[in-house]
């Protein structure tokens, strides 16, 4: 992480061109991203003592918890991964375990820093791959000076070679065929279980059979565009040091990862006690050694769970955040409770974020030529409906509006009028489009 890391109030302002309200959701899941900067930043010998205070969102569905989550992975200069609690399962049950979710921050982890890296050599590659196009197109490489015996042979070859250059870098030889060298990488279908679930089995087999056996090649016809493509490729994969990148990537994992785990309602163990409960309070179980701090094996090695941020969010319709294990409690120390939407919440959230779902149909119509109007009374008429089907139907926060705005644009998107270009929404029509729906409960309950 470098000194240009955004503070909490500038997350905040980030996260509030997305998200309208639940400002203490936001104030906290800022703090505790800046607090990875600043443990980067403090004394060696103070720094691995420094734990993190891990957060439980509790709200009702759709008011915003995952949201928060999603964008909050594009401004974490750190590996980030977002589960479902409710799929996994106790170990020794089949599904995936727990420690899968620790495997595949790795993963996002080592992606991250290969990209870092190739873009940083991508000029160097780029230059590399132009080099052996021209070898491919001209049929040898050009000989050094030490090689080459008759001058006059070499200017012309150099010059010709020139030609090329900037021919192939104009685009004008993307369409030529050339032959290329291409590895084959068939090797045998091989499944195994292991302690680790199906999705990691440890062995990397394609590697170790790569390793066993010379690399085959055959050559393939392919044109200029698309083997730059497949040598640009190849010529990264020669400058990058695999080592130095995995090295590098357990490191940030497990010192700056991020581990959102959503629907952490649905592990809570229910009253029932006529079975085992594979999913639920063996997953609690399961999950505490990794949220308290332990060591998980992965493909690239041992990583240590200690330092990294974990994030909760559950709805908690039928269970209450008291209802997990003591111990599973205790490890998310801060609580941070996000409020239900109202009629006023649902008017900004169909206008003011950057992505707003009325600046989304209108985006989606103007393909079609037809420039879509949704005065300030239609909005407001339309967030008024959405509560109200809230209150009395399931509250499904801002969900609702999608159900909301495709009944009342359902003609308009089935077949835009025809000569048509300008179509205004008006609250008159919105309450002709909705009433009946609304007054008929068992209607409402269907189709909104």
């Amino acid at each position: 992480m470098n000194n240009d890391y955004l503070t909490p109030r500038e997350i905040v302002a980030e996260l509030d061109k997305y998200i309208i309200g639940q400002a203490d959701a936001k104030k906290s899941v800022a703090i505790a991203l800046r607090n990875r900067w600043r443990r980067q930043n403090v004394p060696e010998d103070l720094r691995k003592d420094i734990m993190p205070n891990n957060i439980i969102m509790i709200g009702p569905t759709g008011v915003g918890k995952t949201e928060i989550a999603r964008r909050l992975a594009d401004l974490a200069d750190a590996p980030f991964i977002k589960v479902e609690a409710s799929k996994f399962t106790e170990v020794g049950y089949v599904g995936r375990d727990v420690e899968s979710m620790v495997r595949d921050l790795v993963d996002i982890a080592v992606n991250m820093i290969k990209t870092e890296k190739s873009n940083r050599l991508a000029a160097k590659a780029e230059s590399n791959t132009t080099e052996r196009l021209l070898d491919l197109l001209l049929g040898k490489p050009l000989k050094s000076p030490a090689e080459s015996a008759d001058k006059p042979d070499e200017e012309k070859e150099s010059r010709t070679r020139e030609k090329f250059r900037e021919m192939l870098l104009g685009g004008t030889l993307d369409h030529r065929e050339v032959e290329v060298n291409a590895p084959q990488t068939q090797y045998p279908v091989v499944e195994i279980f292991s302690p680790m679930g199906m999705e990691e089995l440890g062995v990397n087999f394609q590697e170790m059979f790569s390793g066993l056996m010379p690399k085959q090649t055959r050559p393939r016809k392919m044109t200029v565009k698309e083997a730059r493509k497949f040598l640009l490729n190849e010529e990264l994969g020669k400058l990058l040091n695999m080592d130095e990148i995995i090295s590098e990537a357990l490191q940030r994992a497990q010192s700056s990862g991020i581990v959102f785990i959503d629907e952490i309602d649905k592990i809570v163990g229910s009253t029932s006690k006529t079975g085992p409960d594979v999913s639920r309070e063996g997953v609690q179980r399961d999950i505490l050694p990794v949220v308290e701090g332990g060591s998980v094996m992965t493909k690239y090695g041992m990583i240590h769970t200690d330092h990294i941020l974990f994030i909760a969010a559950g709805a908690f319709h039928g269970a209450r955040p008291s209802d997990l294990i003591p111990e599973l409690q205790g490890r998310f120390p801060i609580r941070v409770e996000l409020d239900s939407l109202t009629a006023s919440d649902f008017e900004k959230i169909l206008t003011e974020p950057k992505t707003a779902l009325v600046t989304q149909y209108k985006a989606l119509l103007k393909t079609e030529g037809v420039n879509l109007d949704f005065p300030q009374a239609a909005v407001k008429k339309i967030a008024e409906i959405a509560e109200r089907v809230n209150n009395d139907a399931e509250n499904i926060g801002a969900r609702r509006l999608h159900t909301v705005m495709t009944t009342i644009l359902e003609e308009v998107l089935f077949e835009p009028p025809a000569g048509k270009r300008k179509v205004s929404i008006s609250a008159k029509m919105v309450q002709k489009k909705l009433s009946e729906i609304i007054e008929d409960e068992d209607l409402s309950r269907y189709i909104l």
